[in-house]
């Protein structure tokens, strides 16, 4: 199938990443986390029927798709949080605290 586009969102406290992937059901995605490669991935199959004369005709339709994504060692691994809402899956991707103090502006006394 297509592959679904992908944004990836810069945030102060996180990186969202937003794939589009309309008509599928939030268990339909497989997300894995190895070291710091990231993996979702979808399989769903739909069976369609359809009566003709006098047999049974069965569809398949497999609508599959698999990306992987290295993320920076900055990420609160523990913390990923994924949501399926709209056609879309949102991945929540938090920054490590120390990284978000890092970029703080520096304020002269």
């Amino acid at each position: 199938g297509d592959v679904p586009a992908v944004n990836i969102l810069d945030n102060k406290d996180s990186y969202i990443m937003e794939l589009a992937a309309p008509g599928l059901k939030k268990g339909d995605f497989k997300i894995n986390l190895d070291n710091q490669l990231l993996t979702i991935s979808s399989e769903k199959k739909e069976e369609k029927e359809g009566q003709e004369e006098n047999y049974t005709r069965k569809e398949f339709v497999f609508n599959s798709f698999s990306r992987s994504f290295t993320l920076p060692k900055t990420i609160v691994f523990d913390k990923i949080k994924a949501d399926y809402k709209d056609g879309i899956l949102v991945v929540n991707l938090p920054k490590k605290e120390e990284e978000a103090k890092l970029t703080r502006e520096i304020k002269v006394a």
